[in-house]
């Protein structure tokens, strides 16, 4: 890797503190309270669809395993169980085996905030008032203009955009065997792979292309639930309340009505514990602090998590991350 500087980048760089400005007052008019966290942990939740960074805190020679914190979730959570209200944090946080792209970097900006008392439709409505906010401050640059409007969502079911988009129907979505035989018919390689990745694999190629295209941004909602550890599941018991937003084809951001059930989280995190082991993934130690704050209880809320450089790029009108940095490793 090698280190660039791009004073060429300035005027999107500028973009990018004014969003950031707005972001902060939208919040602050809408009494969330900001909070600074840290980005080393000695533990963290297990999540078998990401990689974490490992690193070592040497002392009087002692050496103690600490992590780059993937998000700022267990935070935030022992945050809100201690009574601190509607909040939101935004700030660094990273992922590893992810190679960089127009759309990813391992190290990245993450703007997660919590509302008491709402659900995962509701905070829809939450998101399109931020996103609003920020437009009025900053205007997207008008040759995304169209597709870049926040007047309402543009609204699909994960089953009925797979239906619609993939020719796949509810019944093949939701039981595993028909969905792998869907996969396998339509060409996919079905071999060594999981319900996950395959999930994953057809919503690159055939869902997301045709997201947030048609004059407004798309909500994707009620994903299934192996695709959605950390979210209340509804009440038929295979989806989750989960929603996903996109922009011109390209995930900003998501939420989900937040799980505040311990003893359902404790068997969540020795699932996907398991899967990072089976998946020979970083055996890292697990946050059991976590569920311990749940235990004191959680508050009905909402979560949403948006990958700030992806929401700049729209109102910057670039195609890839790296337009809006001043210095790169590359």
């Amino acid at each position: 890797m090698k280190i660039q500087t791009t004073i060429k980048n300035l005027d999107n760089y500028k973009i990018y503190l004014q969003v950031e400005k707005s972001v902060h007052e939208f919040f602050e008019q809408n009494n969330y309270l900001k909070v600074d966290l840290p980005v080393l942990s000695p533990a963290l939740i297990p999540e078998s669809y990401l990689e974490i960074f490992e690193t070592k805190f040497n002392y009087l020679g002692k050496k103690e395993k600490l992590y780059l914190t993937p998000s700022p979730e267990i935070f935030l959570k022992r945050l809100l169980v201690a009574g601190v209200g509607n909040c939101y944090y935004l700030g660094r946080a990273y992922r590893n085996s992810e190679p960089n792209s127009d759309w990813h970097n391992p190290e990245f900006t993450m703007l997660e905030f919590y509302k008491l008392g709402i659900n995962y439709l509701e905070m829809a409505e939450e998101v399109l008032k931020l996103l609003q906010f920020i437009s009025k401050k900053c205007h997207p640059r008008s040759s995304r203009g169209s597709s870049a409007s926040f007047n309402h969502w543009e609204k699909f079911s994960v089953a009925q955009a797979f239906k619609k988009f993939a020719g796949i129907k509810e019944k093949e979505l939701f039981k595993e065997k028909l969905f792998f035989n869907k996969a396998k018919e339509k060409g996919y390689n079905i071999e060594k792979t999981t319900y996950e990745d395959l999930f994953s694999q057809i919503m690159a190629t055939e869902i997301e292309p045709n997201l947030g295209i048609r004059g407004c941004s798309t909500l994707l909602f009620d994903y299934p639930k192996q695709m959605a550890s950390l979210a209340k599941l509804n009440e038929d018991g295979r989806t989750a309340q989960r929603c996903e937003f996109y922009i011109n084809g390209l995930e900003i951001g998501g939420f989900c009505t937040e799980l505040n059930d311990h003893n359902e989280q404790q068997k969540r995190f020795i699932f996907e514990s398991e899967k990072r082991k089976k998946n020979k993934m970083i055996d890292h130690t697990i946050d059991k602090g976590f569920i311990k704050a749940l235990k004191y209880g959680l508050p009905f809320c909402t979560g949403a998590g948006i990958g700030f450089e992806r929401l700049v790029m729209i109102f910057a009108n670039v195609k890839s991350i790296d337009k809006l940095k001043l210095i790169n490793i590359i």
